[in-house]
């Protein structure tokens, strides 16, 4: 019986003529990954982002992993595991962080104790900074529609919430606030594109919202 020629329809080409197309349309793809490495890769990122208490950028994760192993190709593989699972994997605030998947969150907070909500002007003051920032004082006052303390500014700032953005050009040149990288981390928002309407963000519906401890604005 004759074997099969490479010229009839639907003949399977031979493993070498395949290999050579790859090449061919792909002259510069990567050498494969060693599975070791791989393995090891994965291994490295979950661990990271478990011992950190900040997101995790792809460039501090970088460094560590052998030629050809991007560290965004990492994380996506990453993510699968944790799919329906009780804690998930998320991108943030430009790093990656594990956090309570959101359906569970409501029921943990009968057993867990729950960290302190900030006061409701605070709350207004900080969504009329993240949805008109840089924003003046002033001007939060005017879109408020009431006066705003001091201390409210100072305790968004303690929390690393917010943080001064320079000063308009006007007669007094007055600070201009604008949300940080740590608002955009308890909201679990990648960026700013991604703010919750007005609602949700005076409710304080980040998933990770935990305003215990401050942070270093960014």
């Amino acid at each position: 019986m004759n074997e099969p020629s490479d010229d009839i329809p639907g003949a399977e080409p031979p493993p070498e003529q395949i290999a050579e197309a790859l090449a061919e349309a792909a002259p510069e793809a990567q050498a494969p990954v060693d599975p070791a490495e791989w393995k090891r890769a994965l291994r490295l990122a979950e661990a990271m982002i478990f011992a950190s208490d900040r997101p995790v950028p792809h460039d501090r994760l970088q460094p560590l992993l052998p030629e050809g192993i991007k560290a965004r190709e990492v994380f996506q593989a990453l993510l699968p595991r944790y799919e329906g699972r009780g804690v998930e994997l998320a991108e943030v605030a430009g790093g990656w962080v594990f956090r309570t998947a959101p359906d569970l969150a409501l029921t943990l907070t009968r057993v867990i104790e729950t960290p302190r909500r900030l006061p409701r002007v605070a709350m207004e003051t900080l969504a009329v900074i993240a949805y008109h920032q840089p924003v003046t004082r002033a001007e939060i006052e005017e879109i408020r529609g009431a006066s705003l303390s001091q201390n409210t500014l100072d305790a968004l700032l303690e929390l690393g919430l917010i943080a001064p953005r320079g000063r308009k050009e006007v007669p007094g040149r007055p600070s201009l606030w604008a949300t940080t990288t740590r608002f955009l981390e308890q909201f679990g928002l990648k960026n700013l594109a991604e703010l919750p309407r007005r609602e949700e963000l005076l409710a304080g519906e980040g998933p990770g919202l935990d305003l215990r401890g401050g942070g270093g604005a960014a």
